[in-house]
């Protein structure tokens, strides 16, 4: 009997290696500094072109995640609470050197740690708005568990977007998602931060070719948009490593066109929607860079007439 064949990369994935004197800067500057991105830990696609227009989204509390995602490529394991003090400061610097306007932080989970490493997360933005107050910052989360104090910690430290992943759609996310990530928890992530402060942008994003059904994935845009879900991006699941998920369909760039233009009807603020978008992904950022600059100046002017002195 002869084994199946694995399914082939279509051609619209391939995508150049890596190069260019920005890109070799950036990443020389990271190894220096022992700092991680989730670009090089989860083998993004678009790791050449952002980090050749100086973007990249840090990965913080070191290369070791203690949940066993089955699709992600980020090593797992128990980092025994080991976490760099200075690294809030590492990165600040490294943002300073780098000349960025919008920045994607991001981090392992670490169930390790008493707080889960939410003091860790909201002093690193905290450093980074204290050092540019104008610089947009984009955090990508855990869950941490769904605890709201702690979401709570991380609102207050006022990340311009908040963005938590649901992954994949409900009946998938068991075999797809560490046991620990519930598909219904991570929802109430985002709705607790819009419960928080209303003012923060939220976000999150799908992968597909992992099985799922239209009619699944339409459930999944309804859940978001009924916790006030502002951003939406879907992307190819890609196999990192045999011992991953099997890729079950490359979904066609036409049928990502399709998603997109079913997500904006359904009221997101902004859908980035094909093969090689991921949750961080450049487009989608410069999209929020006009929204959140717009608003910042609207506000200064507010501030301003309500400083004038009233006759």
């Amino acid at each position: 009997m002869s084994k199946t064949s694995p399914v082939r990369k279509p051609s619209w994935l391939k995508v150049r290696a890596p190069s260019g004197d920005n890109y070799t800067r950036i990443k020389d500057m990271l190894g220096e500094l022992k700092l991680a991105t989730v670009c090089q830990e989860a083998k993004c696609p678009n790791m050449g072109e952002c980090w050749s227009g100086g973007t990249a989204t840090f990965m913080l509390m070191g290369e070791v995640c203690t949940r066993g995602c089955r699709f992600c490529h980020i090593k797992t394991g128990n980092p025994k609470g080991a976490i760099d003090e200075f690294e809030p400061e590492k990165v600040a610097y490294s943002i300073s050197k780098m000349g960025l306007e919008y920045v994607v932080i991001t981090s392992v989970n670490r169930d390790d740690l008493p707080d889960q490493g939410s003091n860790h997360f909201a002093r690193t933005i905290s450093t980074i708005k204290k050092l540019d107050p104008k610089l947009i910052v984009e955090i990508l989360t855990p869950d941490f568990k769904g605890d709201r104090q702690l979401i709570a910690h991380l609102v207050g430290s006022k990340p311009d977007v908040f963005a938590h992943n649901i992954e994949t759609v409900e009946r998938l996310t068991p075999g797809v998602r560490d046991p620990r990530a519930k598909y219904r928890q991570s929802l109430d992530v985002l709705k607790m931060v819009k419960e928080i402060d209303p003012t923060r942008y939220t976000k999150s994003s799908i992968m597909l070719g992992l099985g799922e059904t239209d009619e699944e994935i339409l459930q999944a845009l309804k859940d978001l948009r009924e916790v006030q879900c502002d951003i939406v991006t879907f992307g190819q699941y890609l196999q990192p490593t045999p011992r991953h998920l099997k890729v079950i369909e490359y979904v066609t760039p036409e049928k990502f066109a399709e998603w997109q233009k079913i997500a904006e009807d359904m009221g997101f603020l902004y859908v980035a929607s094909g093969p090689l978008v991921r949750s961080s992904y450049r487009a989608g950022e410069f999209f929020m860079k006009g929204v959140i600059e717009k608003n910042r100046l609207n506000q200064d002017q507010n501030n301003k007439e309500d400083a004038w002195p009233q006759m």
